[in-house]
């Protein structure tokens, strides 16, 4: 027969109390005194300290029985530790997971942006390209042009030397004709 009323809320008090709690209950109840009571918890399971003038046959829940309580809070604690944990794993998970999506789309758009400036140098060394062939078609004409600036430059010094050549003529041509 289980216990009832008062002698369950005793009972299940009990089971949940601290171990500290239950060391001086069962140091008040043991004969040995004080000094034992430490050794003797530790020893055995957190029982309940039976009542004076009780038999076990009686209205005294067994120790299995106490503890069933306890387990099911301790059950679902777990339950609940583990809900937790799968939320805080699936959160962690979705993070990384994220991260790499980023760190994808990332090296993606690095990818891009290197074969739009591929494609940039390919034009420019194309057109550069283009501009060498271009100086080169043109640079017979850019020869001409050199020749023909030297053939002035040489042409306009002897226009010079024909000027002061014919200045000193000249001032003969006067000096002979004041005489």
């Amino acid at each position: 027969m289980a216990a009832t009323g008062d002698d369950a809320a005793a009972m299940d008090s009990i089971s949940r109390a601290p171990t500290a709690h239950l060391a001086a209950l069962n140091a008040a109840a043991s004969p040995g005194g004080p000094a034992e009571a430490p050794e003797h918890v530790a020893e055995s399971p957190a029982l309940p300290p039976k009542k004076p003038g009780t038999s076990s046959d009686g209205g005294v829940e067994t120790a299995e029985e106490a503890v069933e309580p306890a387990e099911l809070d301790i059950n679902e604690l777990c339950s609940d530790m583990f809900e937790k944990m799968s939320v805080f794993l699936q959160g962690e998970l979705t993070g990384t997971c994220e991260d790499y999506r980023l760190l994808e789309n990332m090296n993606k758009l690095t990818s891009l942006k290197y074969m739009e400036m591929k494609d940039i140098s390919i034009n420019i060394s194309r057109n550069l390209q283009d501009l060498n062939n271009k100086y080169v078609s043109l640079q017979p004409y850019l020869d001409q042009i050199n020749q023909i600036e030297e053939q002035v430059s040489s042409l306009e010094q002897a226009a010079y030397k024909l000027d002061t050549y014919s200045k000193k003529l000249e001032a003969r041509f006067k000096k002979l004709e004041k005489r």
